[in-house]
């Protein structure tokens, strides 16, 4: 499908709208004509829509309807305190309501980070709901995206399990272990703790190397940021986020917090439970496509079997793979909206 047969759009501006019902509210980002095909992009940690400003400006400015929701906890969309309020199927439920809203026309959805495996969830539960499904960095894993599912697929050669239990998703343990710390780390210098995490894929960290992640070490070293319990000072890469969009990143973090954010993290037996629900034991029958990052050093397919779940669940699996880290959709802005572009016009009928 070639998003030009839809016409052009007068503008690829994004508005801000707002969405509540009686369980949520969801303040999305909005771009391209009423009238044209659905695309849904669900952003993950720690994010809020705009981060997908150029992918939506392009498809946008194509005749495509582009929406970026700020997700459950993030921006100016609800927070709720408990934990167990950002189990998966809460955040699939959200998109549902905000799909109906939308006027419920089957969508492309496209997912980077946690808003991959939101993205694949909806997919799995609610078919109807969907065309086709992009999704970056984060594969699919029919049975849940959760510690139990990721550690059997460790490379055991570059992290032995007697020294790295969790391999490069210790990361993930330490929220388990230490959330509260987890949470007031970030939160002592909110600017400094986003600028340090958005930074481009570091070549030294590709497979090849043989090094391991930082992200293995989170434990061992007592924290994110040792001992200092906070972030460095760091300058934004503006080149990532515009300016003004990471100031609107850090001001929606100094408003929720990064509590909401890294509870997403803590329900991983409920959403075993939820993805035993889905039909076809969670395989997808829709066009998938996966963007792979080879300098990404915990996500990369390439680099240990965290690709498999994905492969033998999905009927119609593309992969690409790109020179970039786990930002793919602000490092490869461009580069991202051409793979997608390629992929559509291959995958999904024009209608």
């Amino acid at each position: 499908m070639t998003s030009g047969h839809y016409g052009h759009a007068p503008s690829a501006s994004l508005t801000a709208r707002i969405f509540a019902s009686s369980r949520h509210t969801s303040r999305y980002w909005e771009a391209g004509p009423a009238e044209g095909p659905l695309m849904i992009f669900l952003h993950g940690w720690p994010q809020i829509g705009l981060m997908w400003r150029a992918q939506m400006e392009a498809f946008a400015s194509e005749g495509w309807r582009c929406i970026a929701p700020d997700m459950r906890g993030y921006g100016r969309s609800t927070a709720p305190s408990p934990s167990e309020t950002y189990a998966l199927k809460e955040i699939v439920d959200d998109m549902a309501e905000l799909h109906d809203y939308l006027g419920a026309q089957p969508a492309i959805w496209v997912g980077h980070d946690w808003g991959s495996p939101v993205a694949a969830a909806l997919a799995a539960h609610h078919a109807h709901r969907s065309r086709g499904i992009v999704l970056i960095s984060v594969p699919y894993f029919p049975h849940r995206f959760g510690l139990p599912s990721l550690i059997p697929l460790i490379d055991r050669n570059l992290y032995p399990a007697e020294r790295f239990p969790d391999g490069q998703w210790d990361y993930y343990r330490f929220y388990l272990t230490h959330f509260n710390q987890s949470v007031s780390d970030m939160e002592a210098d909110i600017a400094a703790t986003l600028a340090s995490l958005y930074r481009p894929g570091n070549p030294a960290f590709a497979a090849a190397t043989g090094k391991i992640s930082p992200s293995a070490l989170i434990t061992a070293n007592g924290g994110r940021y040792r001992s200092a319990h906070r972030a460095p000072p760091t300058t934004p890469d503006s080149t990532l986020w515009p300016t003004a969009d990471f100031d609107a990143l850090v001001a929606a973090f100094r408003t929720t917090g990064f509590r909401p954010a890294n509870s997403w993290y803590l329900n991983d037996t409920v959403n075993a439970e939820y993805a035993r629900g889905a039909a076809h034991q969670g395989r997808l029958l829709q066009p998938v496509l996966f963007v792979n990052g080879d300098l990404d050093p915990v996500c990369d397919i390439n680099r240990s079997r965290l690709g498999e779940p994905m492969r033998n669940a999905c009927q119609a699996l593309s992969v690409t793979t790109m020179a970039a880290g786990h930002w793919v959709p602000l490092e490869r802005k461009f580069e991202l909206t051409r793979v997608i572009h390629s992929w559509l016009d291959t995958n999904i009928e024009r209608g």
